[in-house]
């Protein structure tokens, strides 16, 4: 088991959800804490809550892909090539996902049991969300962009 699997468990176990771990690791990778902005990103986990929705990983990846791709101009302004970046992660989410699970809905992904009975699939899920958004900084030169 790597570093990254083993901080997304605990966090995991202390009550944080798939969009919740995403900024954390993005966060923890540039440096910064943000409570507020941590616990507003709740609302996107299983699919918004009642698991209808797109899945927390992905949303919880564009935020993340958001927070991290910064213009030149300053920390608050996104990058140029943000709307991009969101479609690419969108595309690799629906052919890795949709494809296997019938669609990008939490329910879809996770069936009726919940993100809590199926933490392995949406521990790998999360994971694999967080390397793509990595990739897809770097391909478009913002991997340093905290």
């Amino acid at each position: 088991m790597d570093d990254l699997l083993i901080r997304m468990m605990r966090w995991g176990q202390q009550g944080y959800s798939c969009s919740q771990i995403l900024l954390l690791l993005g966060m923890e990778a540039c440096g910064q804490t943000n409570d507020d902005l941590v616990r507003s990103v709740a609302g996107l986990a299983y699919g918004c809550g009642a698991g209808r929705a797109t899945c927390g990983a992905l949303t919880g990846g564009c935020c993340l892909l958001a927070f991290m791709a910064r213009d030149d101009g300053g920390p608050a302004l996104a990058a140029e090539q943000l709307p991009m970046m969101l479609q690419e992660l969108t595309d690799w989410f629906e052919a890795r996902v949709g494809q296997t699970h019938g669609g990008i809905a939490c329910e879809s992904i996770v069936g009726e049991r919940g993100p809590a009975a199926a933490r392995q699939t949406c521990g790998a899920l999360v994971a694999e969300t967080y390397h793509k958004v990595m990739e897809i900084l770097a391909t478009h030169g913002k991997a340093d962009s905290c």
